[in-house]
């Protein structure tokens, strides 16, 4: 199966954890970030396959982070999965434009992002 390493950033740890046990329950390799920040931060360590990151987190949200690895050579062409609650069209079309892969929201059903994370990892 996948040995596909997938970076998680999601501030609520309760959503981290459900997603981390799902992705490693499919083959997944699955590391995790409380904020953008963090994220950032291991990804200069970490050249994961796919991202799934939340919107509304604190230090930095994922819109933002979104914008900075797209700029860089190294991190642009990882696919990512927006994953939040935000769901109003505006914010949808601005994270699609950012170079989102795929735009979940919460509350989601799991089957239907782990549906996601394969389309995504198969570009």
């Amino acid at each position: 199966m996948a040995n596909e390493t997938i970076l998680v950033i999601e501030d609520d740890s309760s959503v981290r954890t459900l997603l981390s046990k799902a992705l490693a329950g499919k083959g997944y390799q699955v590391e995790t970030s409380e904020d953008g920040l963090e994220g950032l931060t291991r990804l200069e360590s970490l050249r994961p396959d796919l991202i799934i990151v939340d919107i509304m987190m604190p230090r930095l949200d994922g819109m933002t982070f979104v914008r900075a690895i797209k700029q860089h050579e190294r991190t642009q062409p990882i696919p990512v999965i927006f994953l939040t609650a935000k769901n109003d069209p505006k914010t949808m079309i601005q994270g699609i434009n950012l170079g989102a892969r795929f735009y979940v929201t919460k509350p989601f059903q799991i089957d239907e992002l782990l549906a996601k994370v394969q389309k995504a990892l198969a570009g």
